[in-house]
C-alpha cells in the first residue's frame, strides 16, 4: 500500500497501550501492508502500528531479509537471564542504549487469515519481538534504560536536531 512516515518521540501516539484486532477487514488488511512496506529498508528490524500512527495491536519484522508480520502479539516466553543488548529505536533516531532483554522470546498472534502465528527466536529476534511488543504497549525502550542512562538518553533527544 503504502511506505509510512515514522513516528518520533514525542508523539502522543507513540504512548498508546495498542487495542487488539477484532474483525480483520481492508482496514487491517492496509495496516499490515504499511507495515511491512515501511519496514522494508536496511537496517529496519521491526516497525509496529504506533510508530506510523495506528492504534491496533500490530506489527512488522524484517530479520535474515525476511519479512513478516503479527496481529495481536502477545509475548508468551522469555527465556534465559537477561544480558545487555545494544538497541536502537525508529522513533529515536541516532541513539544507542544497552537495554536489559532476555536472550529467547516467543511470541503468539495471528494472521490476515486468523490462524495462530507463534514465533520463536534468540539474537536479533528475540530483541525485536520484546522492543515491538513494548511499542504496542505504550513503551520506548529508552523507559527500560536506568534513571542516569535514560538522563543522558533525554539530553541527546532534546539536543538532536529531529526533536
Amino acid at each position: 500500500m503504502a511506505i509510512r512516515d515514522i513516528r518520533l518521540f514525542g508523539d502522543p501516539v507513540l504512548r498508546t497501550v495498542c487495542e487488539p484486532i477484532g474483525t480483520i477487514d481492508d482496514g487491517v488488511r492496509a495496516l499490515v501492508s504499511d507495515l511491512c512496506d515501511s519496514v522494508a529498508f536496511d537496517g529496519r528490524a521491526g516497525l509496529a502500528s504506533t510508530q506510523i500512527g495506528y492504534q491496533q495491536r500490530a506489527f512488522s519484522l524484517h530479520i535474515d531479509g525476511k519479512i513478516s508480520y503479527v496481529l495481536n502479539p502477545e509475548i508468551v516466553d522469555l527465556a534465559g537471564e537477561p544480558v545487555a543488548t545494544g538497541e536502537g529505536c525508529l522513533s529515536v533516531p541516532d541513539l544507542w542504549f544497552d537495554v536489559m532483554r532476555y536472550p529467547t522470546a516467543t511470541v503468539r498472534g495471528i494472521d490476515l487469515d486468523g490462524r495462530e502465528i507463534v514465533i520463536s527466536g534468540s539474537g536479533l529476534l528475540a530483541q525485536a519481538l520484546q522492543h515491538e511488543c513494548d511499542h504496542l504497549d505504550g513503551k520506548l525502550y529508552i523507559s527500560r534504560l536506568d534513571r542516569a542512562t535514560r538522563g543522558e538518553a533525554m539530553r541527546q533527544i532534546r539536543t538532536s536536531s529531529w526533536f
